[in-house]
């Protein structure tokens, strides 16, 4: 009977150095040495060798003698490789794309569901509960509302009234605070954006701000460019000013502009406005 016998394969390790006989410097061991050394297997699964080892027009010139050459072949053997000595390629890692920050939903559950709220806005008719310590840390002004003109006991009881502000507003605030993102009826209603940018303007919160800038300056119309222009002006918004104004000159509907509401309640709340835009169309002209 016979048995199987599996072949194995046997490693060594060596070091070798290709030189010309004339070439003295190449063949001392301290050169030799420095070589990397290499692994070599007996099954014939690897070899290595010299691609280009020299130029023609070299070898003719410094090592031909009597159109011969004599090539010397320098081996350093280490013995057999052991297993840590071998380095064994990793294979290719597939790409991974991790998912998404699901914070915003959870906080969005947090704030809706109302789970460890300690204080309660009222605006209008609408209660909103929400967490005092999420406030603060997202705006300055909710900070200082909350922490310093609250006692800490009576943080469950309090009742909030802002007078000033829609509910719908005022949901859209606390949604920007507790997930860093707008809601959609957000991104498609200026209105909505014009208001939203006076509770980020409010409640020092420049990042909302910005946003709601940006969203104006990329919806301006001739009915809304009045109060748009107001509302830059009165809360610092250079940008949004500047496109506004670009806009009606550009537009050369001045007449239509000068009929909407907007446009006279620019001309009651903010004359140095109104006279920039008539020196920028006397320019124009």
């Amino acid at each position: 009977m016979r048995i199987p016998v599996k072949k194995v394969s046997h490693r060594i390790i060596v070091r070798f150095n290709f030189s010309f006989t004339n070439q003295v410097d190449l063949q001392k061991p301290s050169h030799i040495d420095t070589k990397q050394a290499r692994k070599f297997f007996t099954d014939k699964q690897n070899s290595w060798g010299v691609y280009q080892f020299i130029k023609l027009e070299d070898l003719e010139q410094q090592h031909l003698k009597d159109d011969c050459f004599t090539v010397r072949c320098d081996i350093i053997v280490f013995g057999a490789a052991r297993v840590a000595d071998i380095a064994v390629p990793a294979p290719p890692a597939a790409a991974f794309m991790p998912p998404p920050p699901d914070w915003p939903q959870h906080f969005r559950a947090l704030q809706q569901g109302g789970q460890g709220a300690d204080v309660r806005f009222l605006v209008e008719t609408k209660t909103f509960a929400v967490h005092r310590s999420v406030l603060a840390a997202r705006s300055l002004v909710f900070s200082t509302e909350l922490y310093g003109t609250m006692k800490e006991g009576a943080a469950n009881t309090a009742i909030m009234e802002i007078d000033d502000m829609r509910a719908d507003v005022f949901d859209n605030l606390l949604h920007f605070i507790y997930t860093d993102s707008l809601l959609p009826e957000t991104t498609s209603t200026t209105e909505l954006a014009q208001h939203l940018l006076v509770a980020a303007d409010r409640y020092g919160m420049e990042r909302l701000k910005l946003i709601c800038e940006d969203k104006l300056c990329r919806h301006i119309s001739l009915n809304m460019v009045g109060t748009t222009l107001v509302l830059a002006e009165q809360h610092h918004c250079k940008r949004l000013k500047h496109a506004c104004l670009e806009f009606i000159m550009t537009q050369k509907k001045l007449d239509v502009v000068m009929a909407t509401d907007g446009f006279q309640h620019l001309a009651k709340s903010c004359l140095f406005v109104l006279f920039q835009l008539i020196a920028k169309l006397g320019e124009d002209n």
